[in-house]
């Protein structure tokens, strides 16, 4: 007698890991999409605020605070929620340059 397994089982083994697959691989690939689009976002965020920070003719420190949170995070390479995060706050800091006379 062999101890082969039935050819049913190796199917069924095939066939759930293709659901697996056919399941995760979208999933994984839009939280990489979204991974990538909010550091994206921050980095522009980020790069806004050091050009209106270097066209400001004052120092605003709050706003160089705020910039330097934003790098360091950005430094860190988080997941979307720490892009959101530094992008918000170059946001603030950018919105401190612009209005500062």
């Amino acid at each position: 007698m062999s101890h082969t397994l039935p050819i049913w089982l190796v199917g069924g083994v095939l066939l759930v890991g293709a659901g697996f697959a056919t399941t995760l691989l979208p999933r994984w690939r839009a939280r990489q999409r979204a991974r990538r689009t909010a550091w994206s976002t921050a980095r522009a965020q980020i790069d806004s605020a050091a050009v209106s920070r270097d066209a400001a003719g004052t120092r605003v420190p709050e706003a160089e605070q705020l910039l330097a949170r934003a790098e360091l995070i950005a430094a860190g390479r988080g997941g979307p929620a720490a892009a959101r995060t530094a992008a918000g706050y170059a946001r603030q800091a950018d919105r401190l340059w612009r209005e500062h006379p």
